[in-house]
């Protein structure tokens, strides 16, 4: 007798790439730390734990994932979906710090002097990092799409960050062999600027979940229920959720005459029409009204 093993569960998969960059982060966070004390590089040392710093956001995106897959009960009915969007909203707040913590160092270094030893191996380390850093955002920004999932998405930003940062370390790199500590300073800044950019977006896309703006284009879900036999007219429709859990309630209107029974038919084949079209829609609630026609 054979045991076939079970699909993983969309929160499984998400949890499996979390693990992967998790470890993949902690590998270019020690990289940058340990040379960074070898060689008295503030950047590159800042940028180490900045790194680090990146793998806790992993460990909130595992927190926020278990807890979203949890089933619904008596408090939340609902399910535990939108703790995924709370967790994209920590993400947010972690690249607000980062961009803060590049300000402060560019500041910082416009008015102080640092001596840093810059050697072949530095600019190895800084690029082999940062081609880890495009293989994590790419493969996040892939899964997050195919997943569905915000948070995902919102760390591959994130990761997206962390690249911009590297660069401002290899630019610091650069200016400090060739004498010019001021430009590593200048880049910073603007650096800073894209950073803060990534977390209002990533703020935006969370504050849309969680203030139930519409998810799906009422004129389609209208144009899908007219195709069923015995609406009348279909209006009132709504859409709230997250893009991979979309709830729908909507008005249709039915011949005064319609028995109960069949009335209820029709709603039941309303909601299974509109699920089959759209698969992103988990919840549908129909409410039943008398259709008037003009006289």
């Amino acid at each position: 007798m054979t045991h076939h093993k079970s699909e993983p569960t969309r929160t499984e998969k998400v949890r499996h790439v979390l693990v992967y960059t998790l470890i993949l982060n902690m590998a270019v966070a020690f990289a940058k730390i340990l040379y960074g004390y070898k060689t008295d590089s503030i950047s590159m040392l800042s940028d180490g734990f900045h790194s680090f710093f990146d793998g806790t956001s992993n460990v909130i995106g595992l927190v926020g994932t278990w807890i979203a897959s949890q089933p619904p009960d008596r408090n939340h009915p609902y399910g535990h979906k939108k703790y995924e969007t709370l967790s994209t909203i920590a993400i947010a707040v972690l690249i607000f710090i980062a961009g803060y913590e590049i300000l402060k160092k560019a500041f910082l270094s416009f008015t102080t002097t640092h001596s840093v030893e810059v050697t072949s191996l530095s600019f190895i380390i800084m690029a082999i990092t940062l081609l880890i850093n495009f293989f994590v955002m790419n493969y996040e920004t892939k899964k997050g799409r195919e997943y569905k999932s915000d948070f995902l998405l919102a760390d591959a930003l994130h990761t997206k960050s962390d690249i911009f940062v590297s660069m401002s370390v290899i630019i610091s790199l650069i200016a400090a062999k060739i004498g010019y500590p001021v430009i590593d300073s200048i880049a910073a800044v603007i650096i800073a600027v894209f950073i803060a950019k990534m977390g209002f977006e990533i703020l935006k896309t969370a504050t849309d979940v969680l203030t139930d703006a519409a998810r799906l284009d009422t004129l389609e879900i209208n144009k899908v229920v007219m195709q069923i036999n015995g609406i009348k007219e279909c209006h009132e429709i709504r859409t709230r959720g997250k893009e991979d859990a979309v709830h729908l309630d909507l008005h249709i209107l039915l011949d005064p005459e319609v028995h109960i029974h069949k009335a209820h038919e029709l709603a039941h084949e309303v909601e299974e029409t509109i699920k089959k079209q759209f698969p992103s829609i988990v919840d549908v609630i129909v409410h039943i009204e008398p259709y008037e026609s003009e006289k």
